[in-house]
Order: structure tokens, then C-alpha cells, then sequence
């Protein structure tokens, strides 16, 4: 089903030429709204949306080059072609002056309508496709942008290129700031569908009341403000790709609708008895713990195993190790080269503050991080005090934080709570050896020992009272 265009809008006060151009159009599949003066044109161009105006250059009350200068300033993007049994080539400059996209002189061929309004409809066609390119190449869906070189992301750049090829529904379940639009992007610009449309919507962002309308369509006058016809995010998907990100916070009504789309690709407009067809993949995406909202009854189980033909677990940031710093690289290239700052690295007091971290906001808090630091830093290398001190996000750290062995062995999951131990202490002391140890229980040589062993440096210099980071 391809996105049909709007209407044509004739305008003449001659009620047997507007029933003849009406005819002429309908006869060719045009869809045609007709009205007897401009002052009608004016009110229906507010309410209704038209690919061209066919206009006569007279008319009764505002002629049809008031209208025409009127058109050009509210609507100046709608093609006019203007039609006049006064033809003269003076006439025909003013109208082309005036905005006209052509000029058309009675008495006239058929053919000759239907030229002009076939052109204006492949400009129609051809604006739309263009918009539609311009906002895919603006996308950075590719699948070089999931960087990392943890087991984990090479295995889900594996499942991207294994999965993006076939039609197959997608379930993208991982924590917010994980990447999973940017998995679901990977897997429409990897898939036969690529050059066609990729369509996100966010469910959490639009009031439960709107987002069916948005997703469906709805017809006029299905309810207060639905001044005309608006078609749904799935047909301007058709023949591409649909996102649904935060899925887990849809109603479980719109949830069955949902469902019975997901079977045939059908649905029916709000307010509309017609039923309609697309062709579109759907991937669909939530933070929430999917199980518990089924037991909990806020999602449906049906639903959750028709989405999840495949389901892909974007590992959190904390679970990918040396990616952090290969991620925080990343952001300051990006960062450092669209504020024109002259940072180019990291200093290894930042990159153990990096590493200690928890990132309960994963790649996205990682990324603020790193663009704030390149905001406030005054070096050629990022330093630790330009870094948040990360008290407050330590407190956003899940209740359960007992750590899961994931295939690691206990020896370095010790070594990892080890480590995160002694850096929060010695970010605390402002990396004082002295306090820092004394906090622990342990000597100072105790500390170093330990540090060394854990590859663990700061920038410190000793001194009768202990160590003192440098400024």
C-alpha cells in the first residue's frame, strides 16, 4: 500500500466547470475537493491538506490573483495552476508573477489538465522522497557506531548481521542508555528494507489517549480536534521498518490491537471501519522488566511471545570492562573536534575514575560525563577533578547489586570489587594514601601493595604528610 497523495482543490465559481474538471480528475484516480470561491479555498486550506490548486482567474469576490498572492504568502511550497477564458500573454506573465505554477487558457484539451496536474503530482511525490532521504542520511544507524570489543558486543554485532537480513520481529531488552535504538537502527540499515522508511516511536512519550491515533491513523472527526483525515506511523512505514521503543508502557487495549497487526499486517484507522494492509517489520524495545509486568498483569503474555521471535540483551556498560575507555575515547574525538578543544586523551587518574565507576546510565551517562569534562577541561588530557565526583549516581545503583558470575572467574570478580573498593576511597580522601588506608584498616604499604597489584595509579607525590594528588 503506498502512501496515497492528497487531495486536488478546484476552485471556480461555475458549478458545471467545477463538476467537469471534477470528473476529469476522478476518472484518473485524483482524489478532488471542489469549492466556489477563494474565500472557501482559505477556509479548507486551514483544515485540510491538497498537493495543487486548480483555480479560474476570475471569480466572484476575491479574484483569482488576490488569491494567488495570498496562497504565496501562507502556502508559498503549493503549486497553483491557473485556468482563464481571457487569455492573453500579458495575463499569463501576471499569473506566473503572481505564483502560478502554469497557466492553462480555455477552451482546453483534457490531456492538456491532466499534464499540468500529473507534473505537480510528481513534485509532490518527489518532495516527500526527498525529505524522507534526508532525514535517513542524517540517522547514525550503522553498525560501526556499536563500539567495543568485549565478548558481548562482538556477539551482538554477530546476531545484528545474522538477524538484519530477514524479516524476522525483533525484542530488544536491556536498561536504559544500553544502545537498543541503536541496535534496532543496525538491524533496518543492514536489511533489505533500508531504503525504504524507518519510523520511531518513543510509547512512553505520547499520552496513551494519542498513541494509537499516532500508530493507526485516525479519520476525521473521529474525536475532538481531528479536523481531517491523518494517517498512521505504520503506513508511512510501509515497505520499512517500525521501532517501538518503551513498549512495556502501552495499554494492554492498544496492546490487542497491536497483537492482531502483528499477525497480518492490518489495522483500521480510529474512527474508520475500513480495514487496511501494510507491510512493515516491527522491532519493539523496553527497559522493564518484562516478566514481572506479565505476572503483574501489565503486559500481555501473547503479545510478549509474538515480539520475541528474537531477542537481543545489549549488555550493561558496567559488564563490558576496557570498553568503557574505548567508549570515553570515542565521546572525546567527537566532543573535542565540535567544540574545537585541543584535548586529546585521557590522564590515568581520569581513566581509573572511568573504570571504578558503576554507570547506572550506561553509555549515555558515560557520554554526558565525557562531554562535560571536555567542556570544563583546560589540558591536553582529561583530569580526574574535571570528572563528577559520581556520589550521587552511586546512589542510583540497583538495589541487588550482588554480582553474577557472567563467566568470569570468582578470582576476577574479587579483583573488580577490589579495585571499585580502593578507588572510591581514595576518591573520598582526594587521593590521600594516608587516610585513604587508614579507612581501610590496612598500612599504607599495604595499600600501595594492593594498588600496584591492581594496576591502580594516581598522580601523587609523597610527603611528610602522605600523598597529595596533583593539581
Amino acid at each position: 500500500m503506498s502512501q496515497a497523495l492528497p487531495p486536488v482543490m478546484i476552485v471556480d465559481d461555475e458549478k458545471n466547470m467545477r463538476s467537469s474538471l471534477r470528473s476529469i480528475l476522478l476518472d484518473e484516480g485524483y482524489a478532488v475537493q471542489a469549492v466556489e470561491s477563494a474565500e472557501d479555498a482559505l477556509v479548507q486550506l486551514k483544515r485540510d491538506e491538497f498537493f495543487m490548486i486548480i483555480t479560474d482567474a476570475r471569480l466572484g469576490g476575491m479574484s483569482g490573483y488576490e488569491f494567488l498572492k495570498q496562497l504565496k504568502q501562507s502556502w508559498p511550497k503549493l503549486p497553483v495552476l491557473m485556468i482563464t477564458a481571457y487569455a492573453t500573454p500579458k495575463l499569463a506573465v501576471d499569473a506566473i508573477k503572481s505564483g502560478a505554477i502554469d497557466y492553462l487558457a480555455k477552451p482546453f484539451a483534457p490531456e492538456e489538465l491532466l499534464h499540468a496536474v500529473s507534473r505537480c503530482a510528481e513534485r509532490h511525490h518527489l518532495i516527500q522522497e526527498n525529505t524522507t532521504l534526508k532525514a535517513r542520511v542524517s540517522e547514525p544507524y550503522q553498525i560501526e557506531h556499536i563500539i567495543g570489543e568485549s565478548g558481548k558486543v562482538k556477539e551482538l554485532r554477530q546476531l545484528i548481521e545474522t538477524v538484519a537480513p530477514t524479516n524476522a520481529t525483533v525484542l530488544i531488552l536491556g536498561e536504559s542508555g544500553t544502545g537498543k535504538e541503536l541496535i534496532a537502527g543496525a538491524l533496518h540499515s543492514l536489511s533489505e528494507r533500508k531504503a525504504n522508511n524507518y519510523v520511531r516511536i518513543n510509547c512512553a512519550a505520547i499520552p496513551e489517549a494519542l498513541l494509537e491515533s499516532e500508530l493507526f491513523g485516525h479519520e476525521k472527526g473521529a474525536f475532538t480536534g481531528a479536523l481531517k483525515q491523518k494517517p498512521g506511523r505504520v503506513e508511512e512505514a510501509d515497505g520499512g521498518t517500525i521501532f517501538l521503543d518503551e513498549i512495556g508502557d502501552m495499554s494492554r487495549p492498544l496492546q490487542a490491537k497491536l497483537l492482531r497487526f502483528l499477525e497480518d499486517g492490518s489495522f483500521t484507522r480510529v474512527g474508520g471501519n475500513e480495514e487496511l494492509g501494510v507491510d512493515v517489520r516491527l522491532i519493539a524495545a523496553t527497559n522493564r522488566d518484562i516478566i514481572e509486568a506479565i505476572r503483574e498483569n501489565h503486559f500481555r503474555e501473547d503479545l510478549f511471545h509474538r515480539l520475541n521471535v528474537v531477542q537481543f540483551r545489549p549488555p550493561a556498560l558496567r559488564e563490558r570492562g576496557a570498553d568503557v575507555i574505548l567508549l570515553a575515547e570515542h565521546f572525546l574525538s567527537h566532543f573535542g573536534k565540535a567544540m574545537r578543544k585541543q584535548v586529546k586523551g585521557l590522564s590515568p587518574g581520569a581513566r581509573n575514575k572511568l573504570t571504578s565507576h558503576h554507570w547506572p546510565g550506561n553509555v549515555r551517562e558515560l557520554r554526558n560525563v565525557i562531554e562535560r569534562a571536555v567542556i570544563l577541561e583546560q589540558t591536553a588530557e582529561i583530569q580526574p577533578e574535571n570528572l563528577p565526583d559520581f556520589h550521587l549516581e552511586t546512589r542510583l545503583r540497583k538495589a541487588d547489586s550482588t554480582p553474577i558470575a557472567n563467566g568470569n572467574s570468582i578470582d576476577d570478580i574479587m579483583g573488580d570489587l577490589e579495585r571499585q573498593l580502593i578507588m572510591n576511597t581514595l576518591e573520598q580522601n582526594r587521593f590521600n594514601l594516608s587516610r585513604s588506608a587508614e579507612q581501610l584498616k590496612i598500612s599504607r604499604h599495604a595499600l600501595r601493595y594492593r594498588m600496584q597489584r591492581l594496576n591502580i595509579t594516581t598522580e601523587t607525590e609523597d610527603d611528610e604528610t602522605g600523598a597529595v594528588a596533583k593539581k
